[in-house]
């Protein structure tokens, strides 16, 4: 495979912890947060979040999210 073949790496974050009001985004906890993983692409992370959001279905204040850690790199890339 040559480097014009690679697939173009775009890193995503997964994140998450409790929150302290379920339709808020302040944290109860910033020391206790849950960071899965950085994955090269948005399907890997999607994987990733979707089994950490569903393995907390029980805690309403539990949420996880995904950061595109590619445009805040590089603002200019598509999404």
């Amino acid at each position: 495979m040559s480097d014009n073949d690679t697939p173009k790496q775009l890193l995503h974050l997964v994140f998450g912890g409790e929150l302290d009001s379920p339709d808020g985004l302040t944290f109860r906890d910033l020391d206790a947060l849950d960071i899965v993983g950085i994955y090269p692409n948005y399907a890997e992370a999607y994987t990733a979040w979707k089994s950490k959001a569903q393995s907390t279905v029980d805690n309403a204040h539990m949420r996880y999210f995904i950061v595109h850690m590619h445009r805040l790199l590089n603002p200019e890339t598509e999404a």
